[in-house]
């Protein structure tokens, strides 16, 4: 069995959403003073490798914690969508692996954008799925899908039309994946648990790719 963790590092440096504050690490305990270390640690829900919940966009929907357990956890297949020049993902990509989709639990898109992560580029311009792609998408039994980009829709938005399609099927959205070179082709089992957070709107998840 081999372990690919998926996740950013969280950091008080580390690349955060447009307008969102950074994470504050502070020294709360030391050894010197008190015997050990303990960090208090401020930070937006939605900060680096994180999920997003139903209840992030549609009012009344259902937070992670009302989620069973089991939807943080299962078969997922990457696509790699790396080097392509259209503006948006179209159904006629995703199209020839449909049955792959259809015996997945998780969809990963790789973009390739998440090369670069830590600097301005990584929030313009980065590849999303058109409405009719995700529109498609949401009609197969997945749990989550995620990519290696800032968000599922384009940082311009107002209504957040993507979010909207995937979380309206408590489809959850995984965002600022990482490392995603690093998986097969094929299938392998996807853990993104996220922080047991009552009411959670989303929470930083350590996602892990478990190859067998």
């Amino acid at each position: 069995m081999k372990i690919i963790d998926l996740s950013h590092t969280i950091s008080p440096k580390m690349p955060v959403y447009p307008g969102t504050e950074s994470p504050v690490f502070i020294d709360g305990c030391t050894i010197d003073d008190d015997g050990f270390v303990e960090k208090k640690m401020t930070m937006y829900s939605h900060t680096g490798t994180h999920m997003d919940a139903p209840v992030h966009i549609i009012k009344g929907a259902k937070t992670l914690d009302e989620l069973p357990t089991d939807h943080f956890f299962g078969k997922a297949l990457v696509l790699n969508l790396a080097g392509r020049k259209r503006e948006y993902i179209e159904i006629d990509e995703l199209e020839p692996h449909k049955d792959l989709i259809d015996s997945s639990e998780f969809l990963l898109l790789k973009t390739g954008w998440g090369q670069f992560w830590g600097s301005e580029k990584y929030f313009n311009n980065y590849p999303i799925l058109s409405s009719e792609a995700a529109s498609w998408l949401s009609n197969f039994d997945l749990k989550g899908i995620g990519s290696d980009t800032i968000s599922p829709d384009e940082l311009e938005t107002s209504d957040f039309p993507i979010h909207k399609i995937f979380l309206s099927r408590n489809i959850v959205i995984i965002e600022n994946l990482t490392n995603l070179d690093a998986l097969p082709l094929n299938q392998f089992t996807l853990s993104c648990f996220p922080l047991k957070i009552q009411r959670a709107d989303g929470s930083p998840i350590r996602a892990v790719a478990i190859l067998n």
